[in-house]
């Protein structure tokens, strides 16, 4: 690290920033989409019980029992919520990946041929 300039240092650490980002999007996007194959499952098995029944619903750390249509309308959009939660993570973590692999590609000419690092993108 010590032949290494101070601006390539400085891009390695952002590089290491970037890949703990791209982590914990992951980690965010795998438990959202948890969520809907469980909601999604739950909604399943709604839609095999009769339309006048009653069910038990946690809300916080109670259970409450509400009307099947109630439970099932809450369970669609919670699916609707979480869906658009992912789809927001994919975007961010696909522009975090173009800018991993950019800024990865600059370090690498930058260590391999002794060129200077090219300007930040900002």
């Amino acid at each position: 690290m010590e032949n290494i300039s101070p601006k390539v240092q400085n891009q390695l650490a952002m590089l290491q920033q970037l890949q703990q980002q791209l982590q914990t999007v992951a980690a965010q996007k795998a438990q959202y989409e948890m969520a809907i194959r469980e909601s999604r499952r739950a909604i399943e098995e709604l839609k095999d019980l009769p339309e006048d029944v009653e069910v038990f619903s946690n809300v916080g750390t109670v259970m409450v029992q509400q009307k099947k249509e109630k439970v099932l309308t809450g369970l669609n959009e919670k699916v609707e919520s979480l869906e658009l939660r992912v789809k927001s993570l994919e975007k961010q973590e696909k522009a975090m990946q173009a800018r991993f692999e950019q800024l990865s590609t600059q370090i690498k000419g930058v260590l391999e041929g002794g060129k200077k690092p090219i300007p930040e993108a900002d």
